[in-house]
């Protein structure tokens, strides 16, 4: 079985909150409270950085472009980034995976992000400041890929509650370094290279934390290899600890559950990766260039920077809500239609007042970017079983980050060509009309096997 690239799996248990048994074979939860609550820790650790290095660049692109010599094109290259590694390096995380292990692959993660920040700071041109960017967005990628199936592993009877916890952390480290970044800059002397660079201390604490849990767990396998070795074969033990071999064996060794699917013939899998195509198109152009639509516009830094981090806030309440009521409909394309339409409204009075309505359309902004949680829901609701689960959510999702890299891109180019924000937003706003096409279709009562 082939691990899914990003959060499909924390999808299987958005509709239901009771607990749900771990699948066969799988390790259980820990059996100490405190070695749990070390884990959870450790979990909001890792989602705390998995943001910061994208949304923290926004609120200072303007002074990095101007220190650095880029150009419109080429800041819209940057914002492209993080779609583009997301899409690259996502993939190769479940083949790193089988190889070293979950818990080793999200360990480099966090060092290749800590790395990364570092290292843009001290970069004397653009191609160095793109490098050291893509360092850190590739341990992004591959951690982002790997922490629900650690969740899944660690916590087989909270999946929701823990999944719940870990989005919580990824949208506040988002919304955190997009509203403090320019405050802690200016505190820190005003330099651009200082208030990007701190953010290396927060991925280095969260490596320490990881080292050590990397160790627990090697020192728990050596301790409960026998056990571990039973549990593979059917014989479940509650208080069996999942290991870093352990994890990478039941990934390597499950055997799919449910028919091959010609995944690239189905019309269902298409609409999921235009959906989620567009809805990431929209959320890397809102980390991107939001702050620099409203400094244009005549809003200080430091409030622009407060904007984009009240769009990212939205997601910490509405990735609760959305799952539990997309769950409940036959049809999820009324949500879609609802989240296009405060998107819609969003554009609209950016185009018309962007300073005047500034925290309103930043609001309605937010709103409309949630239709990730909706993504990931529907990818668990469009299939019965699990390998279906795996194919949908690794085409969709890798499809879709392609699909999303030329917006922010095509952003840059407009606004360098056309001299203002008008014609960025209009197209902003038309992504908007594909996005809600796709997802409708997508969110219509039928699943993926019904079509093999």
């Amino acid at each position: 079985m082939h691990t899914p690239p990003s959060d499909d799996l924390a999808t299987l248990d958005t509709g239901d909150s009771a607990p749900r048994p771990a699948e066969p074979g799988a390790p259980r939860r820990a059996a100490s409270p405190w070695r749990g609550r070390v884990m959870a820790a450790g979990l909001i650790l890792a989602a705390l950085n998995l943001r910061p290095a994208v949304t923290s660049l926004g609120p200072l692109l303007e002074e990095v472009r101007a220190d650095l010599g880029m150009s419109g094109t080429v800041a819209g290259v940057l914002t492209s980034v993080p779609a583009a590694c997301f899409a690259l390096f996502g993939f190769t995380a479940p083949r790193l995976a089988r190889r070293w292990g979950p818990v080793a692959v999200v360990c480099a993660g966090l060092a290749a992000i800590a790395a990364g920040l570092l290292l843009r700071p001290l970069a004397g041109g653009t191609v160095a400041f793109l490098a050291a960017s893509a360092l850190a967005l590739a341990g992004i990628a591959v951690s982002n890929v790997l922490m629900p199936v650690i969740v899944k592993r660690w916590f087989p009877d909270r999946v929701g509650s823990m999944t719940g916890l870990y989005s919580m952390g990824l949208s506040l480290g988002t919304a955190a370094s997009a509203a403090v970044t320019v405050p802690m800059t200016e505190a820190l002397g005003g330099s651009w290279r200082t208030g990007l660079g701190v953010w290396a201390l927060l991925a280095a604490v969260a490596l320490v934390a990881w080292l050590f849990l990397a160790r627990d767990r090697t020192s728990g396998s050596r301790a409960d290899g026998a056990e571990a070795t039973r549990t593979e074969a059917g014989r479940t033990d509650a208080d069996a600890p999942a290991t870093a071999e352990s994890v990478a064996a039941a990934e390597t060794a499950a055997p799919a559950d449910g028919p091959a699917i010609r995944i690239t013939r189905s019309p269902l899998a298409w609409a999921m990766a235009v959906f989620f195509g567009f809805q990431a198109t929209a959320a890397y152009i809102s980390m991107g260039w939001m702050p620099q639509i409203f400094r244009d516009a005549g809003v200080s830094a430091s409030t622009s920077g407060l904007l984009l981090a009240v769009m990212m806030a939205m997601g910490v309440p509405l990735a609760f809500v959305l799952p539990r009521i997309a769950a409940r409909l036959r049809h999820q394309g009324v949500l879609v239609v609802i989240l296009g339409v405060f998107g819609l409204t969003g554009y609209a009075g950016l185009w018309l007042a962007p300073a005047g309505g500034a925290w309103a359309w930043a609001l309605l902004l937010g709103i409309a970017n949630c239709a990730f949680p909706l993504a990931l829901t529907m990818i668990g609701m469009r299939t019965r079983t699990h390998a279906g689960v795996v194919r949908l959510s690794a085409f969709a999702q890798s499809v879709g980050y392609l699909l999303s890299i030329p917006g922010p891109l095509l952003v840059g180019v407009l606004y360098q060509h056309s001299g203002g924000w008008g014609q960025p937003i209009a197209l902003m706003a038309g992504f908007m009309v594909p996005q809600i096409i796709a997802g409708v279709l997508a969110g219509r009562d039928r699943t993926l096997e019904d079509e093999s």
